[in-house]
């Protein structure tokens, strides 16, 4: 703990309290939509350019997405249009299993200037499930001593739809002993019980079969139906009874396959056979018969699956414990599954820019979103940046940042820096996810070229050759490509032009040498290639040495074609 307080200060951290920010985000009203599920591919949701007060064209210009929370492609935005339309056809049992309403959350996330809007696709439930039953047929062992008014619970059929297209109503056929009363569990998921109207009699009928038939609420309903067979039984005086009708337990989602979740005890006052008890699952669905098991001899609830509190955070188990006259009883397990930090964060990229130009300050590079499937504390992150880079991180919406320059770069000092995005936890044991990112820096045009000597003197035979070589400057540019190209111009015609005619007209004065005073013809060196060219000027002088008469030159073609003026619509003046 030390270390980690001593580590923390160096970097720059922005705390995600994902409690506080719902708190912030709480004015925010998310845009709602809906749709049917098992609508069409490419069917018509909503038209966000019109619900965000936008032009379709201004979607497109500002780079419009939908991103959804599982990042699943399911919804999709026309930029041509501005219409929200599906990808995919949507199963709300699929996608929502029991749980109800089936809300898709997803933003709608526009850049230039950067902004997020919330918004809700309610899937609605259609009925194309049928109520079924687990069994085909039930048996039931009834004392014939049994009074009237005695209650036998059935189990229940499962319908994978939700509302009022899950089951409502239980009802079995006409007969003189029994009538079927629906209950509401504490779910609101609907169960059968059966009633005894009348006396039994073994000696007139020792069995009676019936049909059980599950209604669910939709239009038209669809139905289920099981056939219960009912034996009647002698003398057997009591029924097995639970020391609990309600057991309470709490599992780590991280316990091993094999751990012990609970252990029921029931008994009978019977002896014999009458009086032996077996232990099982009196109803359960898929999910709990692939996670859960019970011993039928010693009433203990062992995992057979290892559970994920992110998918499935309660189960509600119902045990049965028979006897072996035929009776039975029955006691409901609540397991509550306690979250553990098994999940680390998140980092999903939505957007990134580079290279990026050196004179742009608080320039956004990256933009991303964070995420932990955990909650509470787990689910509390700490996101940052090492250091020692130029660049910081800025909060957005709804679990954005922003990756920005704190300031302009110097392409010359450093041209790529290697950024390390960390976010921890905040669960026991901390878990964390990196993501690296390169940036790369672009030149732009801000430094002038500069020469390796402030004056230059070149001496000039009078007598000279085509074509001869009179001297040499040099000049750096500390930009790059061409931006670093540059370009010198003399005037060394104009120059020595001048000069042959002035010792032509003055030679007898000169007594054959001449020259020509220095600074009257400013020299500039200039980049050839960038925008907004820069320049740099020097100093001179330029010497006729000999004593030829030929004073003729001729002009040459300049060795290097990219020689440029620094004006060429400015005439040299040229001393008398």
């Amino acid at each position: 703990m030390e270390a980690r307080g001593e580590c923390f200060p160096k970097q720059r951290q922005v705390l995600i309290l994902l409690l506080l920010l719902g708190v912030a985000m709480a004015g925010w009203e998310p845009r709602r939509y809906s749709v049917m599920e098992e609508t069409e591919s490419r069917s018509f949701v909503a038209n966000l350019a019109k619900d965000l007060g936008l032009g379709v064209g201004e979607l497109s210009a500002r780079g419009a997405r939908v991103v959804s929370e599982d990042n699943e492609p399911r919804l999709q935005l026309d930029l041509q249009t501005g219409e929200l339309i599906l990808s995919e056809k949507l199963d709300r049992e699929e996608l929502c299993g029991p749980t109800e309403p089936c809300v898709m959350h997803f933003q709608v996330l526009l850049k230039k200037p950067l902004e997020v809007f919330r918004a809700e696709l309610l899937v609605r439930d259609i009925n194309d499930h049928s109520p079924e039953f687990s069994e085909r047929e039930m048996v039931l062992k009834i004392l014939e001593t049994s009074p009237p008014g005695s209650v036998f619970p059935l189990k229940k059929a499962q319908d994978l739809d939700v509302g009022n297209n899950n089951i409502q109503n239980y009802n079995i056929g006409l007969n003189s002993y029994f009538h079927v009363s629906t209950r509401t569990r504490g779910d609101g998921s609907k169960y059968p019980e059966l009633v005894l109207d009348k006396e039994l009699d073994r000696e007139q009928q020792a069995e009676l079969r019936l049909t059980l038939t599950a209604l669910d609420g939709g239009s038209p309903p669809r139905s289920g139906t099981s056939q219960i067979r009912i034996l009647v039984v002698d003398v057997n005086d009591n029924a097995p009874e639970f020391a609990q009708a309600l057991y309470e337990v709490q599992v780590p989602e991280n316990s091993p396959v094999g751990s012990l979740v609970a252990k029921v005890s029931a008994r009978d006052l019977d002896t014999g056979t009458n009086g032996e008890i077996s232990y099982s699952l009196f109803y359960s669905s898929q999910e709990i018969s692939k996670t859960f098991e019970v011993s039928s001899l010693s009433g203990e609830i062992r995992l057979i699956k290892k559970l994920d509190f992110e998918t499935i955070s309660s189960y509600e188990l119902d045990i049965e414990a028979s006897d072996g006259g035929g009776l039975s009883g029955k006691c409901s397990v609540s397991i509550k599954v306690l979250d553990v930090n098994d999940n680390a964060p998140e980092l999903t990229i939505s957007s990134l820019t580079s290279p990026i130009p050196e004179n742009s300050p608080e320039t956004e590079v990256a933009l991303f979103r964070i995420r932990d499937r955990d909650s509470g504390e787990n689910g509390k992150m700490v996101c940052s940046i090492q250091d020692n880079v130029p660049f910081t991180l800025k909060p957005s919406v709804e679990n954005f940042y922003r990756l920005v320059t704190e300031g302009a770069l110097d392409r010359e000092i450093r041209a790529e820096y290697n950024i390390t995005i960390t976010v921890n936890d905040l669960g026991t044991p901390r878990m964390k996810t990196e993501q690296n990112i390169t940036v790369l820096v672009s030149d732009v045009n801000d430094n002038a070229p500069a020469f390796t000597q402030t004056s230059y003197t070149l001496f000039v035979p009078e007598n000279n050759s085509p074509a001869l070589h009179i001297g040499s400057v040099s000049a750096t540019d500390r930009d790059s490509g061409a931006l670093a190209s540059v370009s010198s111009l003399f005037l060394f015609s104009v120059l020595l032009f001048v000069a042959v005619r002035l010792c032509r007209r003055d030679r007898a004065a000169l007594g054959g040498r001449c020259s020509v005073p220095e600074g009257h013809f400013p020299g500039h060196l200039v980049d050839v290639s960038g925008t907004g060219t820069l320049s740099q000027s020097y100093q001179y002088e330029v010497c006729l040495t000999g004593d030829s008469e030929s004073n003729e030159f001729k002009f040459l073609k300049p060795i290097f074609p990219n020689i440029l003026g620094q004006d060429s619509r400015r005439k040299p003046e040229f001393p008398e």
